[in-house]
Order: structure tokens, then C-alpha cells, then sequence
């Protein structure tokens, strides 16, 4: 299928080829109609993308913040990796279309196949021509609605909801402040709500068409008429609210909201404006700036929007969904009137050329639309327990895996393909040689077509079955979202593949022992899990020089892991699980391995919270390790130190960056590496188990071991349930 996208480094817009995306359950597949250009938007985003790299850092400071953390936290080749990668991606445009029910994913139950729907979402309702849109961020066509109408709807919801915030009543009177096509709704929808409504813009055609549209005057914002025009309609006190529908780096929009504006009126922010609020001024009239946030209550939810979890309708009266279903219904009814608001409709093959004559102003426009297949054409009609560490029955006779010819290449497959597989493992793999990047699955289709444009996959795809039943596939990569794992794992053991799992391994024991079943079924026990930290060039150097040790040890291992942005799907617990559950293995490994023996026991406390975590985990010979995984830590500090104790020597590791082993009264051994150094093993985890599989020899950890660092892991989580030691059954 075809799909508009742009890279951000190069500004480069392109019509481009991409996989059919996968229905996935709570969600229907729905091919394009119409899908609507964001004149202000998108049209932005084109510009951002024109401009220079320095360009681009001044307009996002809050990107560029966070990229000086990431070279504190991970160094300069990762954080280099991790954001040239981002920025020479191919993105999509688009959040708001028409279209067709063509599948209709498990759980969905109120529409079926060949139903008409309006889709919202800069993640699900793009100019492609089939999306796939989860529950949440689609509605129901009203009867005798035209698709080209209903493809407003995203951007009628934008403007609903910035209505909503500024809660009109009838006879007040409002002012809009910009005319673009967020303005135009504005206008209609105050208008409809009994709301006498000024215009302001500089373009005397936007001003001629909202007053046709329901303004009851409009002016540009230097002219004396706007200010006549608001004295006359309030008696001199200033206008109920003022609807900030402009964009750009001018100020005057808020100076004249405020000069405008009655005794404590309301500023309701819609658009992306400048605004240094003139102090006295806002003060003075003690004026109520507001936010509108997007399309409504639900938005950056993922519980709501990729989950389906709707909020109860006694407490969030309008929603997302609801303010879409209701804008579709307002249209229907002849409330709002759209048609006027179509400049342009462009057939979708068009779509490049499009975008270039509105960014060079040849096309004018308050809104445009993208016309789809002939199809579209006629859609138009139509407690503290002990835990036993599961066993591992390996399957009789040994490894399944023959060696194969020294020239033949390892033919790899990735299921997944964000940020960690494209920083952190592909481009290891990329120029390896014997090695062939074969085929590339992820749900959402452009993902998959970055990946193989940028790493050369022979094949894009989002069909597994196909990858997973094709003879010539060695090993698959599974580096999906975390409630993923277990399962995708154990669909890849069961088809003969060698495979790589991203940590964790399981969620859940009852996940682990699904894993361990189709090692049994499938007779196939080749199995890596992603604990790249015991392949660490200078930890393996710092081991090698502490040397063999008969006695306990006593172990420090402090993760200063820092705190997650909002929105981030590691906090989706319900889903997900907890954050340690998914990267704790990383360091109950690393000390396992330095140990070299796997836990008998955990004990694990928190903070209030459970957001500072304290666990001891118990050997064999009566070593000790102490993980404090903390996430309220300076962001400057190290995210991780490292000491090991044992008869008079002591092994410290600093972040991976420096390493030391003390004997006696003198330090033996240092050794220290630039900060662009840092190395934490992904490069020799990758080529030792690319070995194991050309050769067919044992995988670089053995199975038993990263059975016990997962069910380790796991017992932490009960192990804080319980508020007591959680023993490790010992079952091989």
C-alpha cells in the first residue's frame, strides 16, 4: 500500500510503498476515503523539516535537553546512533480521515466490515491507505453524511474542545483570534451555541468567509474595527472569552486578548502561539488562561487510546470519542457547515506535489483533502510463598541445531523495530559479516519499511505467520514491547527458529513455564536472552583481572535509573508489568555471572511507592549481591556503579566507562575509557550468538541460567507482596 511520509533530517516528502498494517485486536482496518491536510499542523512539521540542523535544535529546546541527558546516561556513540536514527526516519503525516471497515479486530463488537467510520490520531488515522485505528479513536458515520465532510472530524474535535474550555453560555459574546481552519470550526461551533462571535485575522478573505460562516463581524487585528466591533457588542466591558486559534512567533495575540478581553474573561490557548502573557495587563483583570488539549479527555492516555479503556460518562462527560461522534453529528445536522472549508481536493497519488505547492504558497488553502481509490468513490455512497525456578527438561538428544557451511550467511529475522533494535542491535548486525538481515515484521507498517530502508531487510512485512514458516529464516530477533515476549518466543521455538529475546524473558511464572513447554515440545532449546551487561568488554577484563576466589563474596550493584517522561509505556504496569520486572534481569544477571552461580533466595524492599527498590539476593556458597535499582537519583550521577568484595580484593565499575580491581594496600589494576567509549557488550552478545547459531554450538548463557534470572526477577514482585524472603527452589 502507499503511505505520505518525510524524513526529518532531509525534509524529503515521499509517496511511499510500506506493508499492509496488521489488525490487531481492539482495533478495526480501515481503508482511506478522504484524510484531511492540517493546513497549520502538518504544514509546520513540513517546514521544521526544511530547516538546517541548528534550525531544528532552536525550534524543539526540549528535544535537545533531552538528548545531552542521553550522552550523560548512555554516551555519545549511542545517543548519536539513537538520534540520527530517529531524525533519518521516514515519519507519517496525517491524524484525520474517512474510510472503510475493511477488517475488524477481536473485541470490537460496534462496527463490522464495510461500515463507514471518521479516525482520529497522528498514530492511526494517516494518509495511507489502510490504517489501523484502535477502539477509542473512531466513530460511527451518522446516516447521510458524506465521507469528504466526516474527514473533518479530527479537527472538528480539536475545535470542540477548545470550545469546551471556555465554556460559553448563551448571549455571550467570543473572540477568535486567527481564521485559519481551526478558526472557521470555532466560529460555527460558538455560533451554534447561541454565542455572538468576533473574527480577527489579517487575510480579508478568511475574515469575508467566517462571517459568512456565522461571525457577526470579523477584522484584521491592527484595524480599529475589531475593537468598535467588541465595544458595541459588550456595552464597553470586553468579550466573555478569547479563542487563541493563531500560530507563529508574533505576540500580539495574547496582548490583544487581554486588551480586549472583560473583567476576569477567559484565554482559552487552542492553537500554538507565542505567549509571554503581559503581566499587569492579565493581572489587572485577573483574566483565566486556558489549555485545550487536543481532541479531548483520553488524549496521550494510552489506557484509553491504544487500550480501549473509555472513562465512565458521569465523570468525563466528553471524551475523545464522544467529541468526535458529536462534531460527525453536529455536520449531519447542518449545525456546522464544512463544505465552504474545502479549497482543494487532490487525488492521493498527488499527495507530494500537493504538499510542495502549499508549502511554496501556490496553493492556497484552508483546508485540503486527500481522494482515495475508486473505492473510496463508491464508500461515498455507501503472599511470600517459596518459588520454585521451574525445571528445564531439555529435549533428548541435545542441541537441534546442526553447524552449517562456514560461507553460508545466518539469515535473521526481526519482529520489532524501535528504538533499542535500531540503536542498540542492528547496526551491529547491519555489516556483519556472514550475516543477512532477511525480513523485518512490525505491526505498524512504516516502522518495518525505516528498518528496511536503513539496515538493508531484504523484506518489510507485518505478517508473522509468513516469517515464522519460511525454512530458509535461522533466527529470529524478538524485540517487541514486553507483554510480547513469552509469547512471540514461544511461536518462534515452536517453528524451529534459533531465537533472541530483548529482555525480560516473562512477565509471569505462568509465562516462563509457557516457554519452557515449547522448549519440551519443540525439542528446540535455542534460546538467548538479551543480558548484554556479562559481555561488556571491561567487565570481562575487570573479571579476568580479580581473579578466582574460594570464599563468599559480597556484591553492590546501584542503578541510578532516573525517572520516566510521562506517557512512557514502561509505566503501563497493568500491561507491561512493573519497571524492574522488565530490566531487572539485566543486573540480577550481570551479578549472577560475577558470582557465578544462580540465586537461592530474594529478599526485596521499597520506598513508598515502590519507586526505590532494595533487593538482596543469596548464593549458593553464601555470597551476597544488593541491587538498588533507584529512580530518585540525580540525572548527573552514573546510572550504573558496581563493586564486588571478596579475601582482601575488591572489583569497582564505574558506568562502563572506568573499571579498577584493588589487592592488598595498592590498586593492581585500572582502566578507563572515554565517555563516546562506553560499552555494555551488545556488539560481542550479537557475534556470540550469531556463532552459536552458524556452528550449532551451545548459546553464549545457558538455558538454566536465564531460567533462574527470570524467576529471580520475578520473585522480587512477590517477594515486596510478602514482606519476607522469597526462596528459589532449587529444582536441577
Amino acid at each position: 500500500m502507499k503511505q505520505v511520509v518525510q524524513n526529518y533530517k532531509s525534509g524529503e516528502l515521499a509517496l511511499l510503498d510500506v506493508p499492509v498494517p496488521g489488525c490487531k485486536p481492539d482495533g478495526v482496518l480501515v481503508r482511506s476515503a478522504y484524510s484531511l491536510i492540517s493546513t497549520g499542523t502538518e504544514l509546520m512539521k513540513v517546514s521544521e523539516a526544511g530547516m538546517s540542523m541548528l534550525g531544528k535544535a532552536r525550534s524543539r529546546p526540549d528535544q535537545v535537553a533531552k538528548v545531552m541527558q542521553s550522552v550523560a546516561t548512555n554516551g555519545v556513540p549511542a545517543t548519536y546512533r539513537k538520534v540520527m536514527g530517529k531524525l533519518d526516519s521516514y515519519t507519517p503525516l496525517g491524524y484525520s480521515l474517512c474510510g472503510v471497515v475493511e477488517q475488524v479486530g477481536t473485541g470490537i463488537d460496534d462496527v463490522k466490515v464495510g461500515d463507514l467510520v471518521a479516525c482520529a490520531g497522528n498514530e492511526h488515522a494517516l494518509h495511507a491507505e489502510l490504517n489501523w485505528v484502535p477502539k477509542n479513536l473512531y466513530a460511527r458515520m451518522p446516516d447521510g453524511l458524506a465521507p469528504r465532510h466526516a474527514a473533518f472530524g479530527t479537527v472538528g474535535s480539536i475545535a470542540l474542545q477548545g470550545v469546551r474550555r471556555g465554556e460559553p453560555q448563551l448571549g455571550d459574546v467570543a473572540l477568535v483570534i486567527g481564521l485559519g481552519l481551526i478558526g472557521q470550526l470555532v466560529v460555527q461551533l460558538l455560533a451554534a451555541s447561541g454565542v455572538r462571535v468576533i473574527g480577527v485575522d489579517p487575510d480579508p478573505v478568511r475574515c469575508e468567509l467566517a462571517e459568512r460562516l456565522g461571525a457577526a463581524a470579523c477584522g484584521d487585528p491592527a484595524s480599529a474595527a475589531v475593537e468598535n466591533s467588541v465595544a458595541e457588542l459588550t456595552g464597553g466591558h470586553g468579550v466573555d472569552q478569547v479563542y487563541l486559534a493563531a500560530a507563529g512567533g508574533s505576540n500580539q495575540p495574547v496582548e490583544l486578548a487581554a486588551r480586549l478581553s472583560r473583567d476576569r474573561g477567559r484565554v482559552v490557548d487552542i492553537g500554538k502561539c507565542r505567549l509571554d502573557l503581559p503581566w499587569n495587563a492579565y493581572y489587572e483583570k485577573e483574566l483565566d488562561v486556558r489549555f485545550s488539549r487536543s481532541y479531548g479527555p483520553g488524549r496521550y492516555d494510552p489506557e484509553y487510546e491504544l487500550e480501549g479503556r473509555d472513562y465512565p460518562i458521569g465523570y468525563v462527560r466528553w471524551t475523545e470519542r464522544r467529541n468526535l461522534a458529536c462534531f460527525l453529528d453536529l455536520v449531519a445536522r447542518g449545525s456546522v457547515d464544512v463544505e465552504p472549508l474545502v479549497s482543494h481536493i487532490a487525488d492521493f497519488d498527488d499527495a507530494v506535489e500537493t504538499y510542495q505547492r502549499l508549502k511554496d504558497g501556490d496553493l492556497k488553502a484552508v483546508a485540503v483533502l486527500f481522494r482515495y481509490s475508486e473505492h473510496a468513490g463508491e464508500a461515498e455512497e455507501a503472599g511470600a510463598p517459596a518459588v520454585a525456578v521451574p525445571a528445564v527438561k531439555r529435549p533428548s538428544g541435545g542441541v537441534s541445531a546442526p553447524a552449517r557451511a562456514a560461507k553460508t550467511p545466518v539469515r535473521l529475522a526481526f519482529v520489532g523495530a524501535g528504538n533499542y533494535a535500531t540503536s542498540m542491535l542492528l547496526p551491529h548486525l547491519a555489516q556483519r559479516d556472514g550475516v543477512k538481515l532477511s525480513t523485518v515484521v512490525t505491526t505498524t507498517a512504516l516502522s518495518a519499511a525505516n528498518a528496511q530502508r536503513k539496515f538493508g531487510f531484504a523484506e518489510a512485512t507485518t505478517d508473522l505467520d509468513a516469517v515464522l514458516g519460511d525454512p530458509s529464516i535461522d533466527a529470529v530477533f524478538v524485540v517487541t514491547r514486553h507483554s510480547s515476549h513469552a509469547e512471540l518466543t514461544q511461536r518462534a521455538l515452536l517453528s524451529g527458529k534459533a531465537v533472541f529475546v530483548e529482555k525480560p524473558l516473562a512477565l509471569t511464572e505462568d509465562e516462563l513455564a509457557g516457554v519452557l513447554a515449547a522448549v519440551e515440545e519443540s525439542g528446540n532449546d535455542r534460546l538467548q536472552v538479551g543480558f548484554n551487561r556479562r559481555f561488556a568488554p571491561l567487565l570481562q577484563e575487570a573479571r579476568k583481572r580479580f581473579g578466582a576466589r574460594t570464599g563468599p563474596a559480597s556484591l553492590r550493584y546501584l542503578v541510578n535509573a532516573g525517572r520516566l517522561q510521562h506517557g512512557s509505556w514502561y509505566l503501563q504496569q497493568g500491561t507491561e508489568g512493573s519497571r524492574f520486572a522488565g530490566e531487572g534481569g539485566h543486573f540480577i544477571d550481570t551479578a549472577s555471572w560475577l558470582l557465578e552461580a544462580d540465586p537461592v533466595s530474594v529478599y526485596a524492599v521499597a520506598t513508598s511507592g515502590n519507586e526505590d527498590l532494595q533487593v538482596v539476593l543469596r548464593y549458593p556458597d553464601g555470597s551476597t549481591a544488593t541491587i538498588s535499582y533507584v529512580t530518585s537519583g540525580a540525572p548527573g550521577f552514573p546510572k550504573e556503579t558496581l563493586d564486588l568484595v571478596a579475601e582482601g580484593k575488591v572489583l569497582r565499575l564505574d558506568d562502563f566507562v572506568r573499571a579498577a580491581v584493588y589487592d592488598g594496600r595498592r590498586r593492581r589494576w585500572v582502566s578507563s575509557r572515554l565517555p563516546k567509549a562506553r560499552d555494555k557488550g551488545q556488539s560481542a552478545e550479537l557475534a556470540a550468538f550469531i556463532k552459536a547459531v552458524r556452528t550449532g554450538g551451545p548459546m553464549p548463557v545457558p538455558l538454566e541460567s536465564l531460567v533462574a534470572t527470570t524467576s529471580a526477577t520475578l520473585a522480587v514482585q512477590a517477594g515486596l507482596a510478602g514482606g519476607a524472603p522469597v526462596t528459589l527452589a532449587r529444582t536441577r
